[in-house]
């Protein structure tokens, strides 16, 4: 026989969310997130604008000036 458990888990604790991330200038990629980041927030589409959030902060930048 198995018990039972019967109180609520505890309770979950979020963070504030990220700001949204600044396209590097002259990245294919971050231009064209960036601009279906623009049409996703004018149709209210907030999983899309995280998705493009995501692929702006996750990718190599082409065009991106590295320290030496």
């Amino acid at each position: 026989m198995t018990d039972r458990v019967r109180t609520m888990s505890p309770p979950v604790h979020l963070g504030m969310p990220l700001p949204a991330p600044t396209p590097v200038a002259h990245c294919r990629v971050c231009t064209k997130a960036a601009g279906d980041r623009r049409a996703a927030q004018d149709r209210g589409d907030l999983s899309a604008v995280t998705d493009a959030n995501v692929a702006i902060r996750s990718h190599p930048h082409e065009g991106a000036r590295t320290a030496h």
